[in-house]
């Protein structure tokens, strides 16, 4: 079985936004103008492709990623660039474009980080009337981590209040100095008619059946001055980005179209340029050339760089490019539970090839797996394919060890690469079933949610035997019970959200400690010397020596000389001290962002072990734990609240009154934008509270910013209510 589509015609992208910017009323429009649909669903009406979820379409909201297999073919042969970057011609046909769907709201932010991972480029949609909003700089930076290419779209430039200029002016302002117009509309409001291209210097106009037919004429009149001043900015832009355009350009040359596209296009997939383009996906005009914009300028998995891992063998580094001849390797991204087929696991083929019905050998556990159906999603349906390609995302059926973040490569060239990192929970609710048999099935709905999502996490309370889950916010926890009733019929009792509070020290302490416990048979005998300080900010690029052990908030360094502890027993004294921290010092929560050495010991021939070693440090650490200083820490928030002016003195003074601290204050059109950093046990139940106090008016979105230290006379409430509680 041969590739129905060369890599040079592939394109994988993503459509990323905040919350109601029209992202997934874009993606309709997508899946109807590539015919992979005949009429446009509306989120409105609940009955759109991409939100297949209950939950989504009762909500209007996205909760989950949805990957999209669809054709395009460039509304105007002349926009199809005769070369690609690496010189060879290109058919000027269809185009493969593999999309995902990613949701705009906080609690779900790791369905954007997992997909960016294994994207090429992305479409960043902004609402017409708001501009930049807060989960466009989040997804913006976890776009920037992954160095993933973009093109803007600023939308809903049919409603009332929007203003094309003023939300380019807020991509300029707080996300790249690097974005450029593509594109100014003709009129806005209910006056938006279409959109002036100003690489061409020609009008489109989105006519005929939902805006199918694209019309070009000649440049209004009153737009002609705008037009030639912005296209003036935009030539130097790409001229800037090319060394060998820059002479031309000084020298007054003029430069053709195709030489601009050409440069654009190298700028665009370095990370030079993010051109911004305009319309109103819900009014039809705009999408198709957003979607030329996709073939033109956003890169082909041949355009990217080869994808570099560890070798598990031997340690050392290595990569794979985008061919369907090298050693076969992907990424596992997503788990999901299909209704109809079972356990469904996404993967980016990065390398080769791999057939449906061979083994699958996944290097980051070195188990092996039959691979018996591979398929190929356009949201909720399924079409089954032989053979996935390099450059191609799929979805394995049934696969059982699987996990997000694991690698599959081929057995004999094994590769693992880099995982994807997720936020911490900042959240917490006891749940307990309703009945014994809920108590039966929930544990395994429990496991099943938590594989599909890594920033889901459960845990069970020691003292009380309850459980204890964990998330990204009071929506993210509503929809995981949610879906513990619908998709496993589990009835649920579930507690008050709590805080994820942590723990962690602000000093440095050294402890040694023995364990020695003699019995009539054979003693327990465990002897360390620790030392603790606390761990710098995580950064996986930083080099960690050989002798440490370096993750998220903990590094452990094994300074043992002359072997005055074995070997085998180093681990058990790590484990631990990791339990140590689980446990924490102050209230009982866990703690973090601590760096352990362990420099000294002694053994006994007949009555160490692992056990002994193990108390030894957890007594340790516990020890030096208290000597070191320790703080509470608790989530910050980053908030926006909108509201009409005459709220303002209201909200800046209840927030001021919730310990926060307020950052900014803007014009948004009529309304006034007050952006401050809360911390989120202030927060429950605002929305409510900012309804009461507006009269219906204001809105608020809220994301997790960072960690702090809790106020001492803060701290002694919690700590109080934590251990008088148990």
């Amino acid at each position: 079985m041969n590739r129905d589509y060369p890599l040079e015609r592939v394109r994988n992208f993503g459509i990323i936004a905040h919350i109601d910017a029209g992202k997934t009323t874009t993606s309709e429009r997508v899946l109807f103008y590539t015919g992979s649909q005949h009429d446009i669903g509306e989120v409105h009406e609940g009955d759109t492709t991409t939100d297949w979820m209950e939950q989504e379409r009762e909500r209007g909201i996205t909760i989950t990623a949805a990957a999209i297999t669809c054709f395009w073919k460039p509304t105007y042969k002349g926009s199809t660039l005769s070369t690609d970057s690496q010189g060879r011609t290109l058919d000027p046909d269809k185009y493969r474009f593999n999309i995902i769907d990613t949701p705009g709201h906080i609690d779900f932010t790791v369905e954007v980080k997992r997909s960016l991972r294994v994207l090429d480029g992305a479409v960043v949609v902004f609402d017409g009337v708001a501009g930049v909003e807060p989960q466009s700089e989040t997804n913006w930076r976890y776009a920037e981590e992954a160095l993933v290419p973009r093109v803007c779209f600023i939308n809903k430039l049919d409603r009332t209040g929007a203003s094309f200029e003023r939300s380019y002016k807020s991509i300029l302002d707080r996300l790249s100095k690097k974005a450029v117009r593509m594109q100014i509309p003709i009129g806005e409001e209910g006056k938006h008619e279409g959109v002036v291209d100003l690489l061409k210097m020609k009008a489109y106009y989105f006519e005929g059946n939902m805006g199918n037919l694209v019309v070009e004429k000649e440049i209004p009149d009153n737009l002609r001055v705008d037009a030639t001043k912005f296209r003036a900015e935009l030539v130097e832009k790409i001229a800037e980005s090319d060394d060998a355009l820059i002479n031309d350009y000084l020298e007054g040359k003029e430069i053709s179209l195709e030489t601009l596209k050409v440069a654009l296009r190298k700028a665009v997939i370095a990370n030079r340029i993010f051109p911004v383009y305009a319309g109103s996906a819900l009014k039809n005009k705009g999408v198709q050339l957003v979607l030329d914009a996709v073939v033109d300028y956003l890169p082909s998995p041949l355009d990217i760089p080869a994808i570099k891992g560890i070798d598990p063998r031997t340690g050392e580094e290595i990569e794979r490019h985008a061919s369907d001849a090298e050693p076969f390797a992907a990424l596992a991204f997503k788990l999901q539970s299909d209704p109809f087929v079972g356990q469904l696991t996404f993967f980016r083929v990065y390398s080769g090839t791999i057939e449906s019905g061979t083994y699958l050998y996944n290097s980051t556990t070195g188990e092996k797996e039959r691979l018996g159906r591979i398929v190929r999603l356009q949201a909720n349906d399924r079409e089954e394919v032989k053979k996935v390609f390099s450059g191609e995302i799929a979805a394995a059926v049934g696969l059982k060890n699987a996990k997000t973040s694991h690698t599959f490569s081929d057995e004999d060239n094994p590769i693992i690469l880099d995982q994807i990192t997720f936020p911490e929970p900042v959240i917490s609710l006891r749940i307990e079933p309703k009945t014994k048999a809920d108590q039966e099935k929930m544990g395994m709905a429990l496991k099943r949610l938590s594989d599909e999502d890594p920033t889901f996490k459960i845990k069970s309370d020691q003292e009380t035997g309850e459980t204890v889950i964990m998330g990204m916010g009071e929506l993210h926890l509503e929809i995981i019970v949610d879906r513990m009733k619908r998709e496993f019929a589990v009835e649920a009792n579930v507690g008050k959200p709590q805080v994820a509070y942590k723990e962690t020290i602000t000093g440095e302490a050294e402890v040694e400690n023995k364990y020695i416990k003699q019995t009539g048979g054979k003693g327990q005998y465990g002897h360390v010397k620790i030392k603790i300080k606390p761990l710098p900010k995580y950064d996986p690029e930083e080099k960690v020596p050989k002798n440490a052990h370096r993750e998220p908030g903990f590094e452990f360094v094994d300074a043992i000389k002359g072997g005055v502890i074995p070997q085998e027993f180093i681990p058990a004294v790590e484990k631990g001290i990791k339990e140590a921290m689980d446990r924490g010092i102050v209230a009982g929560y866990k703690m973090v962002d601590i760096s352990c050495e362990l420099n000294y010991g002694s053994y006994h021939d007949v009555d160490s072990s692992e056990i002994a070693y193990k108390i030894a440090a957890s007594q340790a650490f516990q020890e030096a734990a208290k000597r070191s200083k320790p703080v509470l820490l608790e989530p910050i928030m980053k908030v926006e609240v909108v509201v009409p002016e005459k709220f303002m003195g209201d909200i800046t003074g209840n927030l001021s009154g919730k310990r926060g601290q307020i950052e900014s204050m803007e014009d948004r059109g009529e309304l006034k934008v007050v952006r401050a950093k809360v911390p989120l046990s202030e927060m429950f139940g605002y929305v409510t509270s900012l309804r009461s106090m507006t009269e219906g008016r204001g809105s608020s979105t809220m994301e997790f910013d960072h960690y702090a230290i809790v106020p001492t006379s803060v701290a002694q409430g919690i700590i109080e209510a934590r251990t008088g509680s148990k």
